[in-house]
């Protein structure tokens, strides 16, 4: 099976987060699985985010063993997606076979140990299923001013229905909870979140969906590119824009609020 040329790309960090559908009920608009990040963390600390990380060298060599016909960098990365969810959230999605609350709160605990997803498989019998994550979005936000160049990939994952059982990690992150998307844009509008500007256009998107098969046909829509913001000037007003053409119903802000945010 080909190998990924230079997977782990000195300028930039490729990482992969996954936004988890909820049905809410009652006809009410999806709830999304979000944490609050540490303040200690370099990046973003403080802010409202969906659960992901960093792609591991492990994640790439689990992919490489995969029989799928995704190359092998998309599937290093849907990897990444899966075992940071289950790692930050305690949350197992991406996987088949046996799965309830205490399995998947052992897989946790034995991935954190082992850092790497492939013995977590192989002690629940669980098979990795990459198609279970949806590719919705890609930004790499060129800023000299970041300390690290994260060039994340966006999945969509869909719970249904039902009680799950999900804890925080207390390290990288302080708080996790269920909220929609319009729900998130409204506490930072208070105050009570802070969303930093990919994820504030991320949630913009995704309060226009009224389940997941609507964002699901979204995203067949708009093919996944790489966002990067660029800053424009019109009438005197500095803007921190992003392609018209993303599927993003808002593609500019002042750069004056994106600093504040």
């Amino acid at each position: 099976m080909p190998q990924p040329e230079n997977p782990i790309q000195p300028d930039r960090i490729a990482a992969a987060t996954v936004i988890v559908f909820r049905n809410a009920g009652d006809g009410n608009p999806p709830e999304l699985l979000m944490v609050t990040r540490s303040r200690r963390m370099t990046f973003a600390g403080g802010a409202a985010v969906f659960p992901g990380g960093r792609v591991d060298p492990a994640d790439y060599d689990l992919a490489a063993n995969l029989d799928t016909m995704l190359p092998p960098d998309e599937a290093a990365h849907r990897v990444a997606a899966i075992r940071e969810t289950l790692e930050e959230t305690g949350l197992a999605i991406g996987v088949t076979g046996n799965v309830d609350a205490a399995i998947a709160q052992a897989a946790r605990a034995m991935l954190l140990e082992s850092g790497t997803l492939a013995p977590v498989l192989a002690a629940m019998g669980w098979q990795i299923d990459l198609d279970a994550v949806l590719p919705f979005a890609r930004w790499f936000p060129k800023n000299e001013r970041l300390p690290r160049l994260f060039d994340t990939r966006f999945y969509l994952a869909n719970l249904g229905t039902g009680a799950v059982d999900i804890a925080v990690d207390q390290t990288e992150n302080t708080k996790l909870y269920w909220i929609t998307a319009r729900g998130a844009l409204e506490a930072a509008e208070r105050g009570d979140l802070s969303i930093i500007f990919p994820t504030r256009r991320n949630l913009e998107r995704l309060a226009q969906f009224t389940d997941f098969a609507a964002a699901a046909q979204d995203c067949a829509r708009f093919p996944v590119q790489t966002i990067i913001p660029r800053i424009a000037e019109e009438d005197g007003q500095r803007w921190l824009c992003i392609p018209e053409d993303a599927g993003y119903p808002v593609t500019r802000e002042p750069l004056g609020d994106v600093l504040r945010g």
